[in-house]
């Protein structure tokens, strides 16, 4: 139950990725045979990916390391490219720590940062962000999706309103990709940043999308692969496994969404319907298809795993990235809710070998976690349940 912090690999991507460990093991930027090889698995790779996001051409992904670093190549590489039409960003409150660092060291190089506010949901209000944009605006910064409660954006509204002002826009998709269909042409992203590992493939591997006209610096600086973007020898392995675990989420796409919804809507009234005191984070229908987020009174987030981990349950309070703080979830007081019931959140994902009978077990086996911490509890008000 604990998908969106890691997803195992695919067997099947696996499998297409063995052979470039070692026999295949030449580097594409040679020009003898077996470079070239190896060259032709990248590209192959470049046309898959660029097909599940409905890119116009394939060179317009540029392979990176992770999301990180495609979200870092993306924000800072826009930023210093635009230097001289502007220093405004705008973004939300609730974006992922990646993102809001990369923000964060900008502003100390002079950049204004607008961090727009959200509803109870989470969802950013398209008219306030069109009213944030002025002729300093270089760039606007959302998720496609909260990869802790959940909510999905507004995307093609807000990538309109960037077409109509002139304002580059980068979407985070590391939540959404492979769950849900995205179409950068049709929802005007100019720059949108993902990872292997969210669609099954290997770790250490991503992909920044770059609209053609959308010109970024580099913030690596080397031998000038991937059109001088990001230079270094690629990752054949991990970008071949990319490529494979891009083709699957396409062709299954579709129906494994659907089961993930039933599961993920099972869970929820489950847990909502066997546990007192518990509320559901985002919006109750306009979420990703594998995600319940709750938030349970009188205890606190961090226990409730570490007992759940007892029954064999793996789960989270917030992202895997910001875990290490003991700081309520920013996402949570963000959409309004107190700092005390932020910190008894609980996050549950799901993926593709989660079956019914693993969603039955955490519903049964949730309520019990939580009454055996309330009972121990201090913070429970006297006649409380």
């Amino acid at each position: 139950m604990d998908y969106a912090s890691s997803s195992p690999v695919d067997p099947r991507v696996i499998e297409a990725m063995l052979p470039y460990f070692s026999e295949k093991h030449g580097n594409p930027s040679s020009v003898h045979q077996i470079g070239r090889e190896s060259f032709e698995a990248i590209e192959d790779s470049r046309r898959k990916i660029a097909s599940l996001i409905n890119a116009e051409r394939p060179d317009e992904l540029i392979f990176t390391s992770g999301a990180t670093e495609s979200i870092n190549l993306a924000i800072k590489g826009l930023a210093f490219r635009r230097l001289d039409k502007g220093k405004h960003i705008v973004t939300s409150k609730i974006e992922h720590i990646s993102t809001m660092n990369a923000l964060k060291f900008l502003s100390t190089k002079g950049f204004k940062i607008t961090y727009l506010p959200v509803d109870e949901f989470g969802f950013v209000d398209p008219v306030a962000l069109n009213d944030a944009i002025t002729r300093e605006t270089i760039l606007i910064s959302i998720s496609y999706a909260n990869g802790e409660v959940g909510t999905i954006q507004n995307v093609g509204e807000i990538g309109k309103i960037a077409r109509d002002q002139g304002v580059t826009f980068h979407v985070d998709a590391v939540a959404a990709i492979g769950k849900l269909s995205i179409d950068v042409r049709k929802d005007g992203i100019d720059l949108l940043s993902f990872s292997s590992n969210d669609l099954y493939g290997p770790k250490g591997v991503g992909a920044l999308f770059i609209r053609k006209g959308t010109k970024i610096e580099p913030i690596i600086h080397g031998g000038g692969q991937e059109r001088g973007l990001r230079s270094g020898s690629e990752n054949l392995p991990g970008i071949v496994g990319f490529g494979k675990a891009a083709e699957i989420a396409k062709k299954e796409m579709e129906v494994e969404t659907s089961r993930l919804t039933e599961l993920r809507d099972k869970l929820i009234k489950g847990i909502l319907k066997k546990t007192e005191n518990v509320w559901l984070n985002g919006h109750p229908t306009k979420r990703l298809p594998n995600n319940a987020n709750f938030r349970f009174k009188f205890i606190e987030g961090e226990s409730l795993v570490l007992r759940l981990s007892d029954f064999g349950i793996a789960s989270a309070t917030s992202s895997a990235c910001t875990s290490k703080t003991l700081e309520p979830s920013h996402v949570l007081l963000a959409m309004g809710i107190p700092a005390a019931d932020a910190q008894g959140s609980l996050l549950l994902t799901m993926g593709r070998w989660t079956q019914n009978e693993d969603v039955e077990y955490v519903i049964d086996n949730v309520p019990l976690a939580v009454d055996f911490l309330r009972k121990l509890s201090p913070l429970i008000p006297q006649g409380d349940v």
